[in-house]
């Protein structure tokens, strides 16, 4: 039997955006409340009864909040465009390094709804 256990954060940031519609506004700096969730999946090890340990998870997530949070996410040299697709992937590839169970990087916006899901399984 395989398990999922996921584990949510938050982060604020701000950034601009080239894009072609709503542009004017996206051009110019403006910030966002992002909610992301980290769902890692497996089959519990034996002694511990556990897919990872919670605190382990907790650790990483917040190395990774950390490079995000309270940033102006344009100066973060290899996120690219800060886009909902990009953040789901900057954060994939950083907590994948420590914890290779990450099946899913969810991050959205719920003030405007928005929401992107990368799955990595």
């Amino acid at each position: 039997m395989r398990y999922e256990v996921s584990q949510k954060f938050y982060f604020e940031a701000a950034h601009t955006l080239h894009r072609e519609i709503d542009a004017e506004g996206s051009r110019r700096i403006h910030g966002h409340t992002y909610h992301a969730k980290v769902t890692v999946s497996g089959v519990p090890a034996a002694g511990s009864g556990m897919i990872v340990d919670l605190g382990i998870l907790r650790r990483e997530i917040d190395r990774v909040r950390d490079m995000l949070d309270h940033r102006f996410l344009d100066e973060i040299g290899d996120l690219g465009p800060a886009t909902l697709e990009n953040l789901c992937s900057f954060i994939g590839k950083r907590l994948r390094e420590s914890l290779p169970q990450i099946v899913r990087i969810s991050v959205s916006r719920p003030a405007s709804g928005d929401a992107c899901t990368l799955h990595l399984d």
